[in-house]
Parts: structure tokens; C-alpha cells; sequence
């Protein structure tokens, strides 16, 4: 496919797509190696083999995974120009993306309730990096949240619907692949111990 066919909202829109994945590389590249780095960090001395992750960890797991499907939904019915439930899905994504965040902060007060902390002389490499994953992916969900908020306030403004979803999608796609690799990382925190 010739991207330089097209017409101009064609062309605009490829452009942001490929921005969005630019961006998402760039991101599974700095996971990828924080992950990396976490694993070699393994072999220290130092390294706590037997810390379990807190409950509300597997709790946002959960919301987070539930809040893919309501956003798939919320896309789903403004597609069809069911306005009313794409509001509903729309505002229950977001509802969920913030219990997401006060459950991950939540861990943060269970970690240091089990008596680990980030910093200073009671801090372990271990929990170091599980506080550092964590927030860098928290910083973010939080850029997935205000995108959320555009998306929602354009849905008010009607600017999308069947034949209009361009900044759905883009926004789409992000909370999506945030969802994802959350899921990778709570994963690979919970089997590489």
C-alpha cells in the first residue's frame, strides 16, 4: 500500500496511527528493559525470593482487565450510534481506571505494611524494582487517563460516530495496550521471583 495515496484525512490518519505505534514501541522498549534489568538483578545476594505481591495487585489486575472490555463495548456502541450506552461504557472505563490507580497505591501501603520500603536502609533491590515498574506504569496510565478524558469530552461533543472514530480508535488502541502490558508486568512480577 502506497502511503502517500489517499486523501487528506486518509493520510492524517495513518500519520497518527503510525505516531501512536511509534510511541507504543518506544514504550515496550523501556519496559522491556527495566524487566531485563530485573531479571539480571535476580542472581544479587540481596535478592528477596520469597516476597509475595500484596492482594489489591491481583485486584487491579482485574479492574483493569475489566475495563479493556468496557471500553471495547463503549467503541462498540458508538459505532452503532447507541450514544446512551457508549456514555455508560465510556464512564465506567474511567471509573475503572481510577480504582485501578487506588488499588496500585494501595499495594504500595501493603508492601510497606509487610515492612519493605523503596528507600533507605529497610529497602531491598527487590521491592526497589516492583515500586519502579509499578510507578513508571501508573505515570503512564495516567497519560491513558487524560487521553480517556478527551476521548469522553469529544463523545459529549459528538465528534464520533460511525464514520467518524479516528480519535476512538487512537485512544482505543492506547488504554488497550496499557492493559496489556500491565497484565505482562504483573505477570512477570508474580513468576520471576
Amino acid at each position: 500500500m502506497d502511503l502517500t495515496q489517499g486523501t487528506r484525512e486518509q493520510k492524517v490518519a495513518r500519520a497518527k496511527k503510525m505516531m501512536l505505534w511509534f510511541g507504543i514501541v518506544s514504550m515496550i522498549m523501556m519496559f522491556a528493559g527495566l524487566t531485563s534489568a530485573y531479571v539480571v538483578s535476580k542472581s544479587r545476594p540481596d535478592w528477596l525470593s520469597e516476597f509475595d505481591l500484596p492482594p489489591s495487585l491481583y485486584w487491579s489486575t482485574l479492574v483493569i482487565i475489566l475495563s479493556s472490555f468496557t471500553l471495547m463495548y463503549a467503541k462498540k456502541s458508538i459505532g452503532e450510534n447507541n450514544r446512551k450506552n457508549g456514555t455508560i461504557f465510556l464512564m465506567a472505563t474511567l471509573v475503572l481506571g481510577l480504582v485501578f490507580v487506588v488499588l496500585q497505591f494501595q499495594s504500595f501501603g501493603e508492601i510497606i505494611a509487610a515492612g519493605y520500603y523503596f528507600t533507605g536502609s529497610e529497602s531491598t533491590i527487590t521491592t526497589s524494582f516492583i515500586y519502579v515498574v509499578v510507578l513508571a506504569h501508573l505515570a503512564h496510565l495516567l497519560a491513558g487517563l487524560i487521553v480517556l478524558l478527551v476521548v469522553i469530552y469529544n463523545h459529549f461533543k459528538q465528534r464520533y460516530h460511525a464514520g467518524q472514530m479516528l480519535g476512538l480508535e487512537l485512544g482505543s488502541t492506547f488504554w488497550h495496550f496499557l492493559d496489556v502490558l500491565w497484565v505482562y508486568l504483573f505477570v512477570f512480577l508474580y513468576f520471576f521471583k
